[in-house]
């Protein structure tokens, strides 16, 4: 019988209920009269020592009265009919409609069934499938076959031909003798194999064997033979395999998320499972919403992250742990759905930093679940040139996003965004994102905007929790890194050191994550893997960078880092006195009325286009070279270009972001946007606005107070 929750009673099997005053105490709790027969060991104990309570009410003097649901007849299920599907009334007996009681049954074997599966004396649904001079061979399914002898055929059937077969024996060597059976009214009945339900976890231990599983299609893959169909349960993942022909798709109707039930026999092939599918059906009603509360409960459960003492001491990021672990579950939950994760991170040596230390943890988990390939189907990480999830970025990522959701049936990726994500500039690409249903979660430690947490899963930001960006995101991933796998902690101990290093972060934390490197790194060598990390991220671009990354972070060949850091380290300094020697002579400087001295650079007329250091690296530079030839005074650093500039300050209390939202409230023709740190940061504009956006910009930064000089 086919059954679904009843929409009348909501499942319970009643429709309404009311309290009454209990009738065997009359609603004083006490027992009029004892049934010591039905009295527990811990009632009568109760008793003896002067207690004791209405059975009826358990001492409440009150009782619920019930209403049965005359829909579904106290049930909680809505029967419908084994044949027919139709809703059966509550008073029904058995588990067929009176239409379907009074015909004749035919069953159709599903395509999993064999010779066990038949009944003598009952009436199937075949397939002639060829003619002989002794009779008629039919198919009752794909593997199961008998013969319909010529001595009872009144007619000759044509080969393809849908006819009805009643069961007459089935010999010891498994011949099937049938009898073709004419019918004018009849009632269809599938019948499945019945085969307990295998959870994924447990398949090892049936090897060659016929299994059963039930679960949710997170993928199908088009090969250039079978069709791969990955489905997972609350247990694990296993591919099912399908041929039809070499190339083409098998079980078309069957989709991605979809619940579906799939028997077939379990092989292995290159050390891995897999299941050579004899029948795949999509699962519907209860049955279906079962497998799914099994998947999601199992799921939220495996998803939890591992509970991890900090590297070092720090307030800011104990306040931070609740929102951190919310990331960590986020990421954990998309891994063990089998859900694709797409890494995006500013392309230096924060972003890079704080995103390899996720990677490190996250790739072992993702084979784990899908095997050993899966690194390349359910996870990819970018760079992202500017410090915000840019168009160009959103574009590509949705690009790659439907491609592999059309070919392969994937879902649509978890965004992670670290180091970028934070500010309003974030909001064009989120929205295109939500379109394509694409969540995101977000680890930054730029000044954040309000605006954004309402497109996020998850938001971790410094700010949030008193700090600043000197809390670096290299920091916040590393820790947020060994809550998904802690297992990682060795191997990524150093990365906040060095992302420390590369923002030039002078908060408490970053001091104490250098010390708990120092018997491996020293500060040179923090600098020199940050440095270098900065330069191969100028040539890289848009390239993930794997290798060469890992090499520079000693995460990978050890002869190699030891040789090609120095190498890097060289041409990056060459590189970086050659722009200097280009752009310092033509910086401009002039004190303000706070007593901070402001020096401006043109970018693009007095330095090197094209090359390293980029316009923001080299206004920091120069900001540097000032700042010791000057280490007493206040200093801003502000480098243009023809429609931007960016900024560098020491002992200015800037607010950049506030700035920039003042300039589109002034000067709204300019269409400025840009953001970053406080005093960090980056503005925008259209070029032919240039001039009156770099007034009003040194207006509001004379009007900054001086916490220095």
């Amino acid at each position: 019988m086919m059954t679904e929750q009843c929409e009348a009673c909501k499942g319970t099997g009643y429709i309404d209920s009311s309290k009454q005053e209990c009738p065997d105490c009359k609603g004083s709790g006490k027992p009029k009269s004892l049934d010591l027969t039905k009295m527990t060991e811990k009632d009568l104990g109760s008793l003896l020592e002067g207690g004791g309570k209405c059975q009826k009410c358990g001492g409440s003097g009150i009782i619920t009265v019930k209403q049965k649901c005359e829909v579904c007849g106290g049930r909680g299920e809505k029967a419908n009919c084994r044949i027919c599907g139709q809703s059966l009334d509550a008073d029904t007996q058995g588990d067929m409609c009176a239409s379907c009681a009074t015909k004749p049954l035919v069953q159709k074997l599903s395509p999993a069934c064999d010779t066990s599966d038949l009944e003598i004396g009952m009436t199937y649904e075949g397939v002639v499938d060829s003619l002989a001079n002794f009779g008629a061979f039919v198919n009752l399914n794909p593997r199961t076959r008998g013969l319909a002898h010529e001595k009872h055929l009144t007619r000759t059937p044509d080969v393809g031909e849908t006819i009805f077969v009643q069961v007459k024996n089935i010999a010891s060597n498994g011949n099937i003798d049938l009898v073709p059976v004419t019918l004018q009214e009849y009632q269809l009945l599938q019948v499945e194999k019945d085969i307990p339900r295998t959870q994924i976890s447990k398949l090892r231990d049936h090897i060659s064997k016929l299994v059963h599983i039930s679960g949710e299609a997170i993928q199908i893959k088009q090969t250039g033979g079978p069709t791969i169909f990955t489905v997972s349960d609350e247990t694990g993942t296993v591919p099912c395999a399908a041929f039809e022909k070499a190339g083409q798709r098998s079980y078309p109707e069957i989709e991605s998320d979809m619940i579906v039930k799939v028997v077939g026999e379990l092989s292995v092939r290159n050390s891995e499972l897999q299941i050579e599918i004899r029948e795949i059906r999509q699962m519907w009603g209860a049955e279906s919403a079962a497998i799914k509360e099994e998947i999601e409960s199992a799921l939220d459960e495996c998803s939890e992250p591992h509970e991890t003492e900090f590297l070092v001491v720090s307030p800011i990021l104990e306040a931070l742990r609740p929102k951190m672990r919310l990331v960590a579950k986020e990421i954990r939950r998309a891994i063990f759905h089998s859900r694709p994760i797409v890494l995006r991170h500013h392309a230096d040596a924060d972003g890079i930093t704080s995103a390899i230390a996720i990677e490190k943890a996250v790739i072992p988990l993702i084979q784990e679940v899908g095997g050993s390939d899966a690194g390349y189907h359910f996870y990819r990480r970018s760079p992202s040139k500017a410090p915000f999830y840019e168009m160009v970025d959103i574009t590509r990522d949705i690009s790659f996003a439907t491609a592999d959701n059309e070919r392969h049936g994937q879902k649509m990726p978890l965004v992670l965004l670290m180091d970028n994500g934070s500010t309003e500039e974030d909001v064009p690409a989120m929205l295109q994102a939500k379109v394509y249903g694409m969540d995101m979660v977000v680890v930054d430690h730029h000044h954040p905007d309000d605006v954004v947490d309402q497109y996020l899963l998850a938001h971790v930001n410094p700010a949030h929790a008193g700090g600043d960006f000197g809390i670096t995101t290299g920091m916040l991933g590393t820790e947020i890194a060994r809550m998904i796998n802690p297992d990682v902690t060795e191997e990524i101990r150093h990365l906040p050191a060095v992302s420390a290093v590369g923002d030039r972060s002078e908060a408490p934390e970053a001091t104490k994550y250098i010390e708990l490197v120092a018997s491996r790194y020293s500060l040179d060598d923090l600098k020199d893997m940050a440095l270098a990390l900065d330069y191969e991220a100028f040539w890289l671009r848009f390239s993930e960078g794997k290798g060469i990354t890992y090499d520079i972070l000693n995460l990978g060949n050890l002869k190699r880092h030891r040789e090609l850091v120095p190498l890097l380290v060289k041409q990056a300094n060459a590189a970086i006195e050659t722009q200097l020697e280009a752009s310092l002579p033509s910086v401009k400087t002039q004190e303000l009325p706070s007593g901070a001295l402001l020096h401006v650079l043109d970018v693009e007329n007095f330095a090197h286009k094209f090359t390293f250091p980029p316009p923001g690296k080299t206004s920091g530079e120069v900001h540097d070279r000032l700042c010791h030839k000057y280490p007493d005074k206040a200093i801003v650093t502000l480098g243009y270009g023809p429609d931007f500039t960016v900024l560098r300050s020491r002992g200015v209390l800037m607010n950049i972001p506030q700035m920039v939202r003042e300039l589109q409230e002034e000067i709204p023709e300019a269409s400025i946007n840009g953001g970053g740190h406080l005093v960090v940061g980056s503005i925008k504009f259209v070029g032919g606005l240039r001039t009156k956006v770099l007034a009003k910009l040194a207006e509001k930064i004379g009007r900054a107070e001086v916490e220095m000089g």
